[in-house]
């Protein structure tokens, strides 16, 4: 049996995972740079996977228990992303597709987040797309992945990550704020008249289906500056961000009358975003997909997932490289750290 490789390195996480060719993923491995404050450095974060990249390769070869040659073709995640990072996979990639004679298909990683979701039953969904740099709202329509609505200003990853910044945490953030938010709803109900958690008033934002954190993220660092309790902010963030998240999603629905809604990126982990989504599914009458949390974060899984779909569609088309993604011709094969979720034709579908 024949395999594909996927290789994820957009940004903080380098990853590599084993797909068959049954769509199965038999093996998806990562290394997540992380730090005890601060944010990520770019070069420094290259630098993480450059010294990981060999060993989570074989592992995963080790894992999946096949041998190199075993490789039909290397996935990877050409864009969007941090250029270092995609520069580091990306010469990875095509020193393991020149040792093995195999292509290399190049995989939007904000198409991978949304083809996942077919694994999971997925069939014509809105998806909710939040991660560090991307918060889009996203859904299929004549031949392309259309983004109905997105950030103005900041990814909300980015937002959280930064407000996580401003209070002394580590990176990534996220966690962090989350359990911060959960304590505080815990007991905050003890501290407030009417019984529930206390919100601050915080600046919301939407627009249409856009929406904007730029206000709010100024707001939260002069709070954060005036003293005012670190888990009520991350409390009330929590609760007003994700609800614009999800009003923009539900509006997406009612537009293009679909009836699915699905979750991507790793924002989506935080288990109240979820909560809210669910409830507004319910509300509407709609199904929520929500991959696991291995599939949600930044993982070489879903690239592999992708790049099987793309070959295929290559192997029937004639190997119509500028088309289809997938590339014999090896120096061909380059970056987009600025491509756009709608810049892509989908021909595999």
């Amino acid at each position: 049996m024949k395999y594909m490789l996927g290789v994820e390195s957009t940004a903080h996480t380098f990853g590599v995972a084993v797909v068959d060719f049954e769509g199965r993923i038999l093996v998806n491995l990562r290394d997540m740079y992380t730090t005890e404050e601060g944010g990520m450095i770019p070069l420094e974060v290259r630098a993480h996977h450059k010294r990981v990249a060999g060993d989570l390769y074989l592992k995963a070869l080790e894992e999946a228990g096949i041998d190199e040659g075993d490789v039909e073709a290397i996935a990877f995640s050409n864009a969007p992303g941090l250029a270092p990072c995609l520069l580091e996979g990306m010469g990875f990639v095509k020193k393991k597709a020149r040792e093995l004679g195999i292509p290399v298909v190049c995989v939007n990683h904000c198409i991978a987040h949304l083809e996942i979701g077919s694994s999971i039953g997925a069939t014509d969904p809105v998806m909710l797309y939040v991660s560090g740099a991307n918060t889009q709202v996203i859904a299929y329509e004549a031949g392309k992945y259309r983004v109905f609505g997105e950030t103005l200003d900041l990814g909300v990853g980015n937002f959280i990550d930064t407000v996580a910044r401003y209070m002394g945490l580590g990176f990534p953030g996220g966690p962090r704020i989350q359990q911060m938010a959960a304590e505080y709803a815990e007991v905050g109900g003890r501290w407030s008249v009417v019984g529930e958690p206390e919100l601050l008033d915080l600046p919301y934002s939407v627009k249409g289906m856009d929406v904007a954190f730029s206000g709010l993220q100024t707001k939260i660092r002069n709070l954060i500056e005036r003293g005012v309790d670190k888990s009520k902010i991350a409390y009330s963030m929590q609760e007003v961000v994700f609800a614009m998240l999800v009003e923009a999603a539900e509006r997406a629905l009612a537009h293009t009358g679909k009836t699915e809604l699905l979750l991507g990126g790793g924002v989506a982990c935080n288990s109240r975003l979820q909560e809210m989504c669910r409830i507004m599914c319910e509300e509407r009458g709609c199904k929520m997909f929500c991959p696991e949390r291995g599939l949600l974060v930044d993982n070489a899984g879903m690239i592999g997932y992708l790049g099987l779909k793309m070959w295929r569609s290559a192997q029937a088309t004639g190997n119509r490289q500028q088309v289809t993604g997938v590339f014999w011709d090896l120096d061909s094969v380059d970056i987009a750290p600025r491509e756009r979720t709608d810049d892509v034709e989908v021909v595999w579908k």
